[in-house]
């Protein structure tokens, strides 16, 4: 069938997940192994990858370098997976290394192995000096573990993914920690001791060194709400945040103990680059404010400890009332995010993002109700977001989350996607 190589792209997308590393690397070689062509680093984990990961990205842009990002999934355009520069991949440039990567293909991949690849080869055809790579579900077999990477970041833990990655916050440590190297370094902001000691029994093996967040790299907030921060090869103050949410601090963290360790790698990255990276990066659809009166917040929450970080972040709103419209998949923890968002709502409106496993709003509705009086259903999101705001008043905040399905079919209504997105400003 000669499909168009966006059509082609979009026809991979029956493939499901099928956890492994042989296909993507037989994939890879018959590329010329674009991936080891430019130093990479890794950032895996539960939640908080993609905003560390844009953070990084923006540092090192202020800094000089010529960066790759890469990310999943996507909100509106499959272009927002691949960015160089905080640029979107063009849909010519698109387009030509779907062809060439399909050309290489010899065997069945699945759409994120064959994702992947297109941005391995589009980072090298760039020239990068440094490709930031989002892991996706797991870790020890993700497509993206092919690479050498200069550290490896592993955000948190929490439980998600449990029929792939396993049943307990153990098993799912040791599918993340794959990321780890041997003589390599690994940061993290985990916490739990069940968690911490995966981690530093995989970094004893593979004799590799563990940074955690809140040991060997502290920070602090100050008074003025700036922050601080010390940590092997750093020592910075007077940090502004531009992605909002008390979550976003250890997420800071983590890539702060990055720019740590590149420095002490060779890569020349000043305090100054590190403020101006930080203050000026955009992760779009994460605790995103859009629209005016009312305010509108995007936040692409998909599970229980999203939606704590969600919650938490809200007491920083000053509204009269929260009207939340809320879209959730079935496989998600759905009665554990709402037992931590709906009882903040003075209105849950409830709908199904567009995306086969979401969750019938009916369902979501009825257990809603045992948390707030006032819930509604509208199965269509935009008619959802339509009556939300209609009742909303000047000095409402109305809140859109749940799944990142559900952010990525309404933030057009607020911001038009022209196509050249970048992730500093």
């Amino acid at each position: 069938m000669n499909l168009d190589p966006l059509e082609y792209l979009d026809s991979l997308k029956g493939a499901g997940i099928r956890p492994g590393l042989a296909p993507v690397r037989r994939l890879l070689k018959r590329l010329g192994d674009p991936q080891d062509r430019y130093r990479s680093l890794l950032v895996g984990g539960t939640n908080g990858k993609g905003s560390i990961a844009s953070s990084l990205a923006s540092i090192l842009q202020a800094a000089g370098y010529r960066v790759g990002l890469y990310t999943s999934p996507h909100l509106v355009d499959v272009r927002e997976r691949i960015r160089v520069d905080g640029a979107l991949i063009s849909a010519g440039d698109l387009r030509s290394r779907v062809r060439r990567v399909r050309r290489a293909a010899r065997e069945g991949v699945t759409y994120f192995e064959f994702v992947t690849a297109v941005a391995f080869d589009h980072f090298a055809r760039c020239a990068v000096d440094l490709a930031i790579l989002e892991v996706g579900m797991g870790g020890r077999l993700d497509a993206t573990n092919v690479v050498r990477p200069e550290l490896s970041i592993i955000s948190n833990i929490a439980l998600d993914h449990a029929e792939f990655l396993g049943p307990r916050l153990a098993d799912i440590a040791r599918e993340k920690a794959g990321i780890i190297r041997r003589g390599g370094v690994c940061i993290t902001a985990a916490r739990q001791a069940t968690v911490l000691g995966v981690f530093e029994e995989a970094c004893r093996r593979r004799r590799a060194r563990l940074l955690r967040v809140g040991r060997e790299i502290r920070v602090r907030s100050r008074r003025d709400g700036s922050l601080a921060c010390k940590g092997p090869g750093l020592s910075l103050d007077t940090l502004s945040l531009a992605l909002r949410g008390p979550h976003q601090r250890e997420n800071a963290a983590c890539a702060l103990g990055a720019v740590g360790v590149l420095r002490e790698r060779g890569f020349d990255i000043g305090d100054e680059a590190v403020r101006r990276g930080l203050a000026g990066v955009r992760w779009e659809g994460r605790m995103e404010i859009v629209g005016g009166r009312p305010p509108v917040l995007l936040d692409g929450a998909h599970n229980a400890a999203g939606a704590a970080a969600l919650a938490k972040a809200l007491g920083g709103f000053e509204y009269r009332r929260l009207i939340l419209v809320l879209g959730i998949l079935a496989d998600k923890d759905w009665r554990g995010m709402l037992r931590r968002l709906a009882p903040l709502a003075d209105r849950v409106i409830a709908t199904r993002p567009p995306e086969e496993r979401a969750l019938p709003p009916e369902a979501l509705a009825a257990e809603a109700g045992r948390w707030s009086r006032r819930v509604d259903i509208e199965e269509d999101p935009r008619e959802a977001v339509g009556r939300a705001l209609a009742e909303a008043g000047n000095s409402d905040l109305v809140c859109i989350a749940g799944s990142l399905y559900l952010v990525g079919a309404v933030r057009p209504l607020f911001i038009p996607s022209k196509g050249n997105g970048s992730v500093a400003r």
